[in-house]
């Protein structure tokens, strides 16, 4: 069934005239892909856009476009490689709600293209040794966030930051620019074979397809796209870097860049995004966490999970207010707890006691007082 599926998936992509925005409407009116094959010229007509033409191209050229798309399937089977439909589950769902996403992906590795934190790392191919260890330093930095890493897996910053992420433990995704079938640069292999273990490799283009100039900025819109920030480490005044970090902005999405050396060719396009406003100043991992408000959402998860392991029914009435009020800051002073909670602190030294018996509290320096757990 997931096979039919697929075919028809693939086979849309294959008929001539439909492309990605026609496809997502025919999709929309018939149903599913495989109902926009099944459907009579009466019923395509109706779908805004469509007219005589392109129905006979349709229904003309479908058995041309499913048996391709058998070819494709039957490859993508056969070296494992996942076809991700824009409907699909598996799909980047901050992809897919961009008005020109691919309505088909093709992907190998076993990263998790939705995980919680997403950010790319775009740069120059001409990387200096400022550039190289500054992508480390950032790659290091991120451990601590789980953080997937996509980038180009392109000489210089690209391959950089994909090799950091292999050894920090990070899952890293390399998007390409050819086939699933065709590494680019072929001398970056070794590394792609071991993003299939920790990441993948993920792309637009079918089977067989070559690396070809126009590919590039394409493939440039699904970094952008995919991750909630992207960062320029170095970048020429004019590269394909800076065309990335706009089409992010046209997404709405965060765009950071590392200054550098005023004298450094590879350091005027940074300076200029960040001189423009275009970007967003990176000097450190917590210039991205206050942008993108990771410390809040740890904070609230934080919050969520103590709430969690702290129940009203294991507590006396007065020991859960102190409870609650440590909840909410971790750690407070006595006199503030007693205003806080509304007890009086002849009260509330008893409370207290009681509660690091039960050792859900300790006692700090200064009268102050801190959840355990």
């Amino acid at each position: 069934m997931v096979e039919e599926q697929n075919l028809y998936e693939i086979a849309l992509t294959k008929l001539p005239g439909v492309g990605g925005q026609l496809a997502r409407l025919l999709v929309s009116y018939c149903g599913s892909p495989q109902a926009v094959f099944t459907s009579p010229a009466g019923k395509l007509l109706k779908v805004p856009g469509i007219g005589n033409k392109l129905v006979q191209s349709i229904t003309a050229g479908g058995r041309a476009a499913l048996l391709q798309a058998e070819d494709i399937l039957k490859q993508a089977q056969e070296q494992d490689v996942q076809v991700l439909f824009y409907t699909s589950e598996k799909y980047p769902d901050r992809l897919k709600q961009l008005p020109d996403a691919p309505i088909l992906l093709y992907f190998k590795g076993n990263g998790n293209l939705n995980t919680r934190r997403i950010i790319s790392m775009v740069g120059t191919r001409q990387i200096t040794s400022y550039g190289q260890a500054i992508t480390e330093q950032i790659i290091a930095d991120l451990v601590p966030y789980n953080v997937l890493v996509v980038s180009g897996l392109a000489y210089g910053v690209d391959i950089v930051a994909h090799r950091a992420a292999l050894q920090a433990g990070l899952s890293t995704i390399g998007v390409m620019a050819s086939g699933p079938d065709v590494i680019y640069p072929a001398v970056h292999r070794k590394y792609a074979e071991r993003m299939l273990t920790q990441g993948g490799l993920l792309t637009e283009n079918p089977f067989g397809t070559k690396p070809d100039a126009p590919r590039f900025p394409a493939r440039n819109r699904i970094i952008a796209g995919m991750s909630d920030c992207t960062i320029v480490v170095e970048a020429a005044l004019k590269s394909g870097t800076l065309i990335t970090a706009d089409i992010a902005h046209s997404y709405d999405k965060e765009v950071m860049a590392v200054p550098g050396n005023l004298t450094s060719p590879v350091s005027e396009g940074t300076n200029y995004l960040i001189k423009t406003n275009k970007a967003a100043v990176y000097t450190s991992v917590q210039d991205l966490v206050e942008l993108l408000n990771w410390d809040l959402e740890d904070a609230a998860a934080a919050k969520k999970q103590a709430k969690q392991l702290f129940q009203p029914d294991d507590f006396t009435a007065e020991e859960w207010k102190v409870v609650d009020v440590l909840l909410q800051s971790r750690e407070e002073h006595m006199d503030n707890l007693s205003w806080k909670a509304q007890l009086p602190v002849s009260l509330l030294a008893s409370v207290l006691l009681g509660l690091e018996f039960k050792g859900v509290i300790k006692a700090k320096p200064g009268k102050k007082f801190a959840l355990i757990r």
